[in-house]
């Protein structure tokens, strides 16, 4: 009688990669420069938590909208028709506590047991447990390794099956730093028009890029009706630890998700959403001050993982994760990198984590350490790598 549902002792164990591994030795006292995890290392803009603070002193201490705030929502409205090229209103839009738990909402809402949902292999293994939850079935279809990992509606349609239910996309990438291009996106937006499916579509990368051009598909003839977009301030505000996301998605699935959401959690923390409208509202310069220094990182990691023996790696367009092919090493991913984190004291993410297909892979994120820190994890990096 004490023993837990089943639908938590027959899912997927959760792991936490190679920072898990890492615990035990920086407990030990190395000094180890992490490289694994999507944490940025900027600390949020000071005009955002004045905004917070300053909604805390006025009161924004209670019960709140289980949508989210309303000038928040006007203000994330008014972001989304302009930025991301949709035609939505403030009643379209869902606050979160991040984009995880908006991910959690979308699934929970649209898949019922027995449903196929496709993954994008490489994939964001936290989709896995939450599709397991609500009862489905992961399928992984491939992106194209061969085109820098993009899109291939042909990869992809071989994957679909009557059970499909749904196909989870991250645009940019993670953990390639792929920004897909129109092309791949109708393609992936006629597979779903044509199967009747719903796309997930993460985007809190959206505003970190280095040229490329992000576009969201919901934007896209026909997907507006059958997308539920996420979003989320933690990378690009620097507000990972404030845990405030948000959906975007059609009535009928805006009222889906507020089910979920109202249920476990009620609605977000009133007083950050003001936070979150300062940097809706007047945070872009401190934004792109932001995503300029991750471009310098990106281009000291790049260059430097180029002149490592083994390594070829092509320059991320978005996110803050280059994605080396360390097939040259000889070595597969995991080894490698538990050999990075024991001799170089550097802690990198084995692609193998995102899927078999990244096993000649791994993932370096260049925006969870300093400048100097980023370079000094570089030179640990290349020291090892000569010794092999």
């Amino acid at each position: 009688m004490t023993r837990p549902a089943r639908r938590i002792t027959a899912g997927s164990k959760k792991s936490f990669g190679m920072y898990e591994k890492a615990l035990a030795l920086e407990a030990a006292g190395a000094d180890l420069i992490h490289m694994e995890f999507g944490r940025p290392c900027h600390d949020t803009p000071q005009l955002i938590k004045d905004a917070a603070i300053r909604a805390l002193q006025d009161g924004h201490v209670h019960y709140s909208d289980m949508r989210g705030e309303a000038p928040l929502r006007e203000a994330l409205a008014a972001k989304l028709n302009e930025f991301n090229a949709m035609t939505v209103t403030a009643d379209d839009v869902l606050v979160t506590n991040g984009l995880t738990h908006a991910s959690f909402a979308a699934i929970m809402a649209v898949v019922d047991p027995g449903d196929e949902v496709i993954l994008l292999e490489p994939y964001y293994p936290q989709h896995v447990g939450k599709i397991e939850l609500a009862g489905g079935t992961v399928v992984l279809a491939p992106l194209d390794a061969a085109a820098d990992f993009g899109i291939n509606a042909d990869l992809i349609a071989a994957k679909i099956t009557p059970k499909t239910r749904a196909i989870v996309l991250i645009n940019p990438a993670n953990p390639t730093g792929r920004i897909y291009t129109r092309a791949e996106l109708e393609a992936l937006a006629d597979l779903a028009i044509r199967h009747d499916l719903i796309v997930i579509s993460d985007e809190v990368y959206e505003h970190i890029t280095y040229g490329g051009t992000h576009i969201s598909i919901a934007a896209l003839p026909g997907m507006a009706e059958r997308t539920i977009s996420l979003f989320a301030f933690t990378k690009a505000y620097a507000m990972d630890g404030w845990r405030l996301g948000y959906a975007v998605a059609a009535p009928n699935l805006v009222e889906a998700m507020l089910k979920i959401t109202a249920n476990d959690v009620t609605h977000v923390n009133a007083f950050i959403q003001y936070g979150a409208l300062a940097a809706i509202t007047q945070g872009e310069a401190a934004m792109q001050a932001m995503v300029d220094a991750d471009r310098v990182k990106r281009d000291i990691v790049v260059s430097a993982l180029n002149q490592m023996p083994g390594i070829t790696c092509p320059a991320p367009e978005g996110t803050i994760y280059a994605f080396p092919d360390i097939s040259g090493t000889g070595m597969g991913a995991q080894a490698l990198a538990d050999a990075i984190l024991e001799h170089a004291h550097v802690v990198v993410e084995a692609g193998s984590f995102y899927g078999p297909v990244g096993n000649n892979h791994l993932r370096v994120c260049f925006g969870s350490e300093s400048t100097p820190r980023i370079e000094e994890g570089m030179a640990r990096m290349a020291r090892f790598l000569n010794t092999l």
